[in-house]
């Protein structure tokens, strides 16, 4: 099927090689180019496109403004376009939370550097785009109250997340405790953004939110996010678990994996711990998650209905890795039973 791509950006340079880039690849056309959202708004009804690639900055109205329309109005799927860096990652955050389905990093160097390193990426990522459901935003008016009462009975938790991550961990965690069990992430996103993403969770969360430091002791009532970039996340140490932070090639294609961290916890922690995969393109987490399921741990996978892109947890239910298939709003409460005295 070949994915019908409009391109939305004010840059004409940026508008004509991002144009190249997904021209590259023959499952993707692009139907059109708009310079601001008043024509994406008229290109978007007289085209119908199946993914649209938005920028965070334009005129008369920026990004967010716009899709947070798109996502209200006239649902489709979204890539936003951002700059690596601080601003771009918190206005690419926000973006997330209000719908869009995934993000793509433009670096800080000249158009050139982009064509050189892209090897694909924005191609793939338009085409899982295709692949996700459309549907309105979750409504987020009002904030999941964190369970009362809650003691923890010693089990850590351990989450993996990609492509809907954002909009889905942001769910899940809104119903820890303050005094939730000690919870290792990793959620598939670029270096930089993985900070914002700790940062913007723990100006609204019950629990502290921090980004994976190497040494991190795992202390109840924290939520530790492996940061993006180069090192993969292991959980180490039985008797004082820590987080370790190893530089190493990707697994299946991503660094840090899921894989490797839920590997590290089915050997470090074996039945005191809990896996949770969510949703996400591919099979990362995958056979990790069928390792602490082996080795006692208990296991949670989003189910189809409610996941952004039926993935890593549809490939983690056909190896036998989960035993609860939930939807995202039971996730947490099923975690927080299994953690609890």
């Amino acid at each position: 099927m070949t994915v019908r791509t409009l391109i939305v950006d004010d840059s004409p340079t940026m508008r004509a090689l991002l144009s190249g880039l997904l021209r590259r690849d023959p499952d993707i056309e692009v139907i059109g180019t708009a310079d601001r959202a008043s024509i994406a708004r008229t290109m978007i009804k007289e085209l119908d496109p199946d993914v649209i690639t938005l920028d965070i900055e334009m005129p008369e109205m920026n990004g967010l403004d716009f899709l947070d329309k798109i996502m209200r109005l006239r649902p489709t799927p979204v890539v936003m376009v951002s700059t690596l860096t601080r601003a771009g990652a918190d206005a690419t955050l926000r973006a997330l939370e209000l719908g869009a389905v995934d993000c793509y990093a433009k670096p800080e160097g000249g158009m050139a550097d982009l064509l050189c390193i892209d090897d694909g990426v924005l191609a793939r990522k338009v085409k899982q785009a295709a692949q996700s459901r459309r549907r309105a935003r979750l409504e987020s008016g009002v904030r999941a109250r964190p369970q009362d009462g809650f003691v923890w009975n010693g089990r850590t938790i351990a989450i993996g997340a990609s492509t809907g991550g954002v909009e889905a961990l942001g769910a899940v965690l809104s119903h820890f405790p303050e005094n939730c069990p000690p919870t290792v992430i990793v959620q598939h996103m670029p270096a930089l953004f993985t900070s914002c993403f700790a940062t913007r969770l723990d100006a609204t969360l019950a629990p502290r939110v921090v980004e994976m430091g190497h040494d991190d002791l795992l202390e109840q009532g924290t939520v530790y996010i492996a940061p993006g970039g180069s090192r993969h996340a292991m959980v180490r140490g039985a008797q004082k678990p820590h987080v370790r932070l190893i530089e190493a090639a990707p697994i299946n294609g991503h660094c840090p994996s899921v894989d490797v961290l839920f590997r590290s916890v089915a050997q470090c922690l074996g039945n005191r711990a809990v896996g949770i995969i969510l949703t996400g393109m591919g099979n990362d987490g995958a056979q990790g998650l069928l390792e602490m399921r082996q080795t006692g741990a208990a296991t949670i996978g989003q189910n189809e209905a409610t996941s952004l892109i039926y993935g890593m947890p549809r490939v983690a239910n056909r190896l036998g890795a989960v035993v609860d298939e939930l939807p995202l709003d039971r996730i947490a409460q099923r975690a927080l039973e299994l953690c609890s005295r």
